[in-house]
């Protein structure tokens, strides 16, 4: 599948208030994210660290409901995956470019 078809495809699924879908939407990215950072921490509490085949396929289905909640922002933005996508390429090879990939800061 490719970005613009998912990221179309997220309309059919996108139930909640329009007039609240900036909002909406990252509110969802920010809990799905924080479920994918829980899985980890119950990998590394309950796993001794280690990588099992359960947490792996959890993680993906947690990344799944990570990218529908971007696509939807985006979408909410007026703004295209593929746009995301080359805007943050060229964000990160600029930075490593001029070797300040390892830094901090937004603006560097």
């Amino acid at each position: 599948m490719q970005a613009k078809e998912y990221q179309d495809w997220t309309e059919t699924t996108a139930i909640y208030p329009k007039d609240e879908g900036i909002v909406y939407t990252a509110l969802g990215l920010a809990g799905e994210a924080g479920e994918v950072a829980n899985v980890v921490k119950k990998m590394i509490r309950d796993d001794n660290g280690f990588f099992l085949q359960e947490k792996h396929d959890k993680l993906v289905a947690e990344l799944g409901d990570v990218m529908w909640y971007v696509a939807r922002m985006a979408t909410e933005l007026n703004v295209s995956l593929e746009q995301l996508m080359q805007l943050n390429h060229d964000k990160l090879q600029d930075r490593l470019a001029r070797n300040v990939i390892k830094g901090s800061g937004d603006n560097r």
